[in-house]
């Protein structure tokens, strides 16, 4: 997280000069500017060789500079936050239409729902699930397989978190408490009948949440909660990524990371932890593999290999679509997650109110790491079940998922056949509370 899913410190140019960052931001966008040329070129004489009329389209040279330009094209381009394209689920043997609609929002977060759309109401139970995406550099598009695994069988919601440079500076500040807050108004909003999941990044605030909750009784804490692949307590078995935090001090981050949002950007003259740098830490940590991926590209276009071309491209107008995030926000993260340890100490407050996660007793845990996840050590996440002192065993669990590394925590083929199946048994089985759930409560809002 801050420092994984955060993206890794990136490599400055000239690491010790505090001004270098001021201008950081601008620097970028006046890059981006000078590269619009060239990359109308590359698209312009991709297409040129391209074009079935011309003799030397079907030359392995004709195909070589079509592939070389595509791939300069992409390498230097922004990307846009993708689409859901979640047109459909598989309900028993039923397609039905998905509907993606707002049901809540404030100006650094949609709640989206994606509504199925019966025919008639279906036989067996559909628990509410609501996916905390992380908040970390990505769009919550990230996410999709994951919505996509639960659709056939829950009512899904997901926090869509905003683009900082997006969010006029006059809609005020977000950090750590603001996004606390958030995801308790999201839960009244819910009324209690419904389960969390917190993916990655969102665990810690999404623990202080429900621990806040259950501290003032509140009756609209949720069934159950999973944690995956979460920072709870960096300090077992810590990644070289979480170390990072420790060595550089958030001072150096304060100095080197954090720059002002550049006109024409509605978020205009924000403290932003910019995108370009996050995916420049993302990048910087498998380099090798990324430039490998690259050259793949190539000979594939060569080739003519069209489908694996596709599955490139696929993944990569996901991987490089990279959002602002606030500066406090980043700053107060990085701070008492990855340096104080917060809340594996006790340490952690929100709005001056201690956090503490021996007050839940009502909301099942289920925690969920993977074997090789070198973001967030095997273990952080189990650390939960540790704090979490007076939950009944019978209502917690944890599982390991052998072979697979972070992204496979909440995506891909074993997440798909055995994680989200266990996840589904485990939501089902903590539906029914001891107590009739309430009706849906006003919104408690944080006053600005």
């Amino acid at each position: 997280m801050p420092i994984g899913e955060f993206g890794g410190a990136p490599r400055l140019p000239l690491e010790g000069s505090p001004a270098f960052s001021t201008g950081l931001y601008w620097a970028y966008e006046m890059g981006q500017a000078a590269l619009h040329p060239a990359r109308a070129f590359a698209d312009v004489t991709r297409l040129y060789f391209k074009n079935p009329l011309n003799p030397l389209t079907h030359t392995t040279l004709g195909k070589s500079i079509a592939a070389g330009m595509e791939v300069f094209e992409r390498s230097t381009r922004r990307y846009g936050k993708p689409d859901w394209s979640i047109d459909s689920t598989l309900v028993g043997a039923e397609r039905l239409p998905v509907r993606v609609n707002v049901v809540w929002e404030r100006p650094f977060c949609r709640l989206l729902h994606f509504e199925r759309v019966f025919d008639h109401a279906p036989r067996r139970p559909q628990p509410k699930l609501l996916i905390v995406a992380p908040m970390s550099g990505h769009y919550a598009t990230l996410l999709r397989g994951t919505v996509e695994a639960f659709l056939p069988n829950h009512d899904v919601y997901i926090t869509d978190w905003i683009d900082a440079r997006m969010v006029p500076l006059a809609q005020g500040r977000f950090d750590l408490d603001d996004y606390i807050d958030y995801l308790v108004s999201m839960l009244h909003l819910l009324g209690g009948d419904c389960h969390v999941i917190a993916v990655c990044q969102p665990s810690v605030p999404a623990l202080a949440a429900i621990s806040v909750m259950e501290a003032r009784n509140d009756p609209y804490v949720p069934h159950s909660m999973v944690l995956m692949g979460g920072p709870i307590d960096t300090r077992i078995n810590p990644t070289g990524v979480n170390l990072l935090a420790k060595e550089r001090g958030i001072d150096w981050f304060r100095r080197h990371v954090i720059t002002k949002v550049p006109f024409p950007h509605p978020g205009v003259l924000r403290d932003v932890y910019p995108g370009f740098l996050q995916l420049n830490g993302f990048v910087t940590m498998n380099l090798d593999r990324h430039m490998d991926a690259h050259k793949e590209l190539f000979f594939n276009l060569v080739k003519g290999d069209g489908d694996s071309a596709q599955k490139h491209r696929e993944f990569y107008d996901e991987y490089l679509a990279v959002m602002d995030l606030t500066a406090e926000f980043y700053l107060q993260t990085v701070e008492t997650n990855f340096i104080h340890h917060a809340l594996a100490t006790g340490a952690m407050t929100h709005r001056g109110e201690k956090v503490d996660p021996s007050t839940i007793r009502n909301v099942a845990m289920l925690t969920v790491e993977g074997e090789r996840d070198d973001i967030s050590g095997v273990g952080q996440t189990e650390a939960a079940h540790r704090l979490c002192i007076n939950l009944p065993t019978s209502r917690r669990a944890h599982y390991l998922q052998p072979e697979v590394g972070h992204y496979g925590v909440f995506n891909g083929s074993r997440f798909r056949a055995e994680i989200a199946p266990r996840i589904g048994d485990f939501v089902l089985s903590n539906n029914n509370r001891s107590r009739a759930a309430p009706s849906p409560a006003p919104l408690r809002e944080h006053a600005a």
